[in-house]
């Protein structure tokens, strides 16, 4: 009986050190770091906190993130609600075979599309923009946000749709008032994994970027110097970095299994 609960136990300590670790070396300091293994800092110090929330190239950072992360959101959900709604009650030509054709789109890798956005960014003028990476994370996220939205809306009866008609209800209406509504768990968590998804990307966000809208991931290279990595700041950097995604996963955490499962569970 004890076994049911020392393994789950062990096992969710296992996926926490790292966590703890990183937590614990942003309050070392980086020659602490180096000079050996130590379970708790030695000497407690919140200098690389001070560095983060003090200097702003590295708080704006943290800002340009968020900023084309909500953008995207936003964005994605917006564009994925009325194309799932497409195909949870329409039949067309080939609907099948387009619907499962989105989802092939997470299949590539971002590094393939980073020179073509490159370029057609910085044709058009909006290379260095917040909106430049929100539109290439859509890319990805939005036949994601489809999958998941469409796997909810499969699970409300048409009758709820003829029902609204019949008392008058003209079809934006009907969407934004009533229909929505009915789905807000699948649009929470449709739009926690764009924003999770648009959070950890790093290439086409480092790549579509130079100064006015760079990422924190691009920031946290500037921890490198001549005398090596500040281990400390990097640490505090990448603890920080966690918090959104917590704060997110804190809102939808009823709906997350359900999510995994693109709303058919």
């Amino acid at each position: 009986m004890k076994l049911r609960f020392i393994v789950p136990l062990v096992y969710i300590l296992f996926l926490m050190l790292p966590i703890y670790w990183l937590v614990a070396m942003s309050f070392k300091t980086t020659n602490e770091i180096l000079a050996g293994f130590s379970l708790f800092p030695q000497t407690f110090t919140l200098d690389a906190y001070k560095t983060i929330f003090t200097d702003p190239t590295w708080y704006w950072g943290y800002i340009n993130s968020i900023i084309y992360v909500s953008l995207n959101t936003v964005i994605s959900v917006a564009v994925a609600l009325p194309a799932a709604y497409a195909f949870s009650r329409y039949r067309f030509l080939g609907d099948k075979q387009l619907f499962f054709w989105l989802l092939t789109n997470r299949m590539a890798p971002a590094a393939v599309f980073a020179l073509p956005f490159f370029q057609l960014y910085s044709a058009v003028g909006i290379f260095d923009t917040h909106l430049a990476v929100a539109l290439a994370h859509c890319l990805f996220n939005i036949p994601l946000a489809v999958w998941i939205l469409e796997g909810f809306m499969g699970g409300v009866p048409k009758e709820l749709d003829e029902t609204a008609y019949v008392d008058g209800y003209s079809f934006p209406r009907f969407f934004v008032s009533i229909f929505i509504p009915t789905i807000k768990a699948g649009v929470g968590v449709a739009a926690f994994f764009c924003f999770m998804f648009s959070w950890v990307e790093l290439l086409l966000a480092k790549t579509l970027t130079a100064v006015e809208a760079k990422p924190i991931a691009a920031t946290m290279t500037k921890t490198a110097s001549s005398a090596g990595y500040e281990l400390g700041l990097l640490a505090a950097a990448g603890t920080l970095t966690i918090i959104p995604g917590a704060i997110v996963i804190y809102f939808v955490r009823n709906y997350i299994a359900k999510g995994f499962a693109m709303g058919r569970v």
